[in-house]
């Protein structure tokens, strides 16, 4: 890679061009995959033979397989529904039981399909990708199966009450496919019908509507997006009443153009295309992404607002404000049961909860008394399709916090009653131990939070091997969370852990988000580069022991951060990132991302991506710490190649690094517990063996 190229004068594409190592983007290239199994075996070798490696296996395979674990359920008509992992069952059963059989502390699960046995069956590696299944009775389901975890699935009509895939029922081959049932038997299908039916990301551009019993190839064409859009998509509320179909096209990461099917035709929502809209009932709740004006009033980015659903549509612009964000509280999302709507809100980074009662003449509001200040998730188990819903107005409610395991509550709208439906044990002695919340000044004047998870009687002292948490991006807010992996394997033997919630989350809301996208991205990276020096300077830590960790848009994070300050490091992992950012969005589904990096075929916008993009900027003249690199062959979201082409650029400029690609796994990584526990020993072994006091 020739340095002294990249300049204001050349292009992404002529830098791509002159790439050498190009090669290394054929995912499946026998060259390719020659120089993966090289490099897997040389970094296997070394971290499997970590004195740490065997305990620390040993530990995560016990918290992954652990029969405490909560299932995480989703309602459909009687049943509540999961996917369960274990040593056992390493690709998962898909299973389900009653509320009342889920609430006693040793459930019987009646298995629904065994994923383990048709992979051996069909000598398949399936990994389950999700169901789509027709109310009321839930009885036909469209099931996606992906090869090794990838994003691409094949779908299959399932029989929830046979137990079998349907003969003869809707199936498609591999591919990102979008497909949701209009009737019992019609579905809207957008798959890859050929040339010309994807966009440019590698998603469905165009949508059919397909009748049971004719071959896919006659399906009618519903719906059309453009090549750059992301994709094109349709939601079908069957609510009793209030039934509404919606294409949607999503014109980039943020902005999409809504179509509501009426009468036959399609009509398009007036509405700005940052503003999101979901059906509730009669009702219509919305939420911009920027300050919005309308009907001579004036809507912050954030916000949530109600509108009567006919009213709208007639022309009416004036909204009832549920929600309104302020300097440190935002919407981190919202549940709605028959009657009632649950705000989950963002209070300095920790969950507090709101309810707008509507069963009266006036809708009413209260604060929910709830555990605090941890993280607290909600799911609503009302079901709008059932004429009469006995779970109408009862929801579940998640908390944690980094020391305290998670409790899953049964919850009922209108009071705060709660009752206990799983706990789960402690994973490590959290005695002694402590999570407090600090805040770093970025370069910019900026204040921003991050949390501290110290072991005990930790020393002030610089020594502390420390792990630098981030992501900062596409509006994900990094809250605390319980981690029995973290506490075994990090800060129950001793390490510091650090979540850093920087520009280009979603903790503060739209506007937090919005701070850190294209020519800003930089200040994602300056945020981050803060908190480790807070963490310096407050002699937590010092750059001989603390390391970054970061995956996706967080492997990009931590790539551009080592590549800028590698005098402020001494181990980054690096898991599957992007890091060439020349060539990003000709990747697998990167184009998909360009509303949050920019376009770098674009002479102005490459102008700032060149600027930080990891792959343009290591030199062979600075010293780096050791890095290492994970990825996925399997990966069809984020390509290997930014990751394997990093690594070999930096090999061949004489740095020292460790590379690791799971040959199965998807974006996750790892397709099952065993590979999660493998990869996750590795990478703690590495840790330790770069920080350790």
């Amino acid at each position: 890679m020739a340095q002294a190229k990249i300049g204001n004068s050349t292009s992404a594409s002529t830098i791509a061009t002159e790439d050498p190592f190009r090669w290394l983007e054929e995912v499946q290239g026998e060259r390719a995959l020659a120089w993966v199994r090289e490099r897997n075996a040389q970094s296997t070798k070394l971290l499997q033979s970590r004195p740490e490696y065997k305990g620390l296996r040993k530990d995560l395979v016990e918290i992954l397989n652990a029969k405490d674990r909560i299932p995480q359920v989703r309602r459909m008509g009687p049943w509540l529904y999961n996917l369960w992992q274990d040593e056992q069952h390493k690709r998962g059963l898909w299973r389900r039981a009653s509320l009342a059989e889920y609430q006693r502390a040793e459930p019987q699960w009646e298995t629904v399909l065994d994923l383990d046995a048709l992979g051996a069956a069909e000598k398949e590696n399936w990994v389950f990708g999700g169901a789509q299944c027709l109310a009321p009775d839930y009885r036909r389901c469209l099931v996606s199966l992906s090869r090794g975890g990838a994003d691409a699935t094949v779908v299959r009509e399932f029989d929830t009450q046979s137990k079998q895939f349907v003969p003869e029922g809707f199936s498609l081959p591999e591919a990102k496919s979008e497909v949701v049932w209009a009737d019992e038997n019609t579905v809207y299908v957008g798959t890859d019908f050929g040339p010309g039916s994807l966009t440019d990301s590698g998603y469905p551009r165009v949508i059919k509507r397909w009748q049971r019993g004719t071959p896919l190839g006659e399906a009618k064409i519903v719906f059309e997006g453009e090549a750059q859009d992301v994709a094109a998509s349709v939601y079908v509320d069957r609510t009793p009443g209030h039934e509404h179909t919606l294409f949607s096209r999503a014109l980039d990461f943020y902005n999409q153009a809504a179509f509501l099917l009426q009468d036959g035709k399609l009509v398009k929502l007036d509405l700005p295309s940052d503003v999101q809209a979901n059906f509730w009932g009669s009702r219509l709740l919305l939420q911009p992404r920027k300050d919005w004006q309308a009907g001579g009033q004036s809507y912050p980015a954030g916000a949530l607002l109600l509108v009567d659903t006919a009213a709208f549509l007639k022309g009416e612009r004036k909204f009832d404000t549920l929600f309104s964000p302020t300097a440190t509280r935002s919407l981190a999302g919202y549940t709605v049961t028959r009657q009632h709507l649950i705000l989950n809100i963002s209070d300095q980074v920790a969950s507090r909860l709101e309810e707008w009662n509507f069963s009266g003449d006036k809708p009413s509001h209260r604060k929910i008394q709830a555990p605090f200040p941890g993280a607290l998730s909600v799911a609503s188990l009302y079901d709008s399709e059932l004429p009469k819903d006995e779970l109408a107005d009862r929801y579940i409610v998640n908390y944690a916090d980094f020391l305290t395991p998670d409790t899953l509550y049964l919850a009922q709208a209108g009071n705060d009653e709660r009752q206990v439906l799983k706990a789960r044990e402690p994973k490590f002695n959290a005695g002694g131990m402590k999570a407090e919340q600090f805040f770093a000044t970025s370069k910019d004047g900026t204040r921003v939070p991050y949390f501290v998870v110290s072991p005990p009687g930790v020393k002030l002292d610089g020594k502390n091997p420390t792990l630098l948490y981030g992501y900062g991006g596409f509006e994900a807010s990094m809250r605390p969370w319980y981690s029995g992996g973290f506490g075994r394997a990090w800060y129950g033997r001793g390490g510091v852990f650090v979540l850093a919630n920087i520009r280009g989350g979603g903790e503060f809301g739209p506007n937090w988000h919005q701070a850190a996208v294209k020519e800003n991205k930089q200040r994602s990276y300056e945020d981050f580069i803060a908190v480790a020096e807070d963490l310096v300077k407050r002699k937590i830590s010092s750059p001989k022991h603390l390391g970054i960790m970061g995956g996706s848009n967080g492997g990009l994070l931590v790539g551009a951060t080592f590549v800028q300050r590698p005098d402020l490091f001494n181990a980054v992992v690096c898991q599957v990132p992007l890091l060439d950012m020349s060539r990003y969005h000709k990747l697998l589904a990167g184009a998909s991302w360009m509303a949050e990096y920019g376009d770098p075929d674009k002479a102005e916008e490459w102008d700032f991506i060149r600027k930080y993009s990891p792959y343009q900027n290591v030199k062979k003249s600075v010293k780096y710490p050791k890095v290492l690199f994970t990825t996925s062959t399997r990966d069809d979201r984020v390509h290997p190649a930014h990751a394997r082409k990093m690594a070999a650029l930096m090999q061949s400029q004489g740095h020292d690094l460790l590379y690791y690609e799971n040959i199965e796994g998807g974006h996750g990584g790892a397709a099952d517990n065993e590979q999660r526990a493998t990869l996750q020993a590795m990478e703690y072994a590495y840790l330790w063996q770069q920080l350790k006091r």
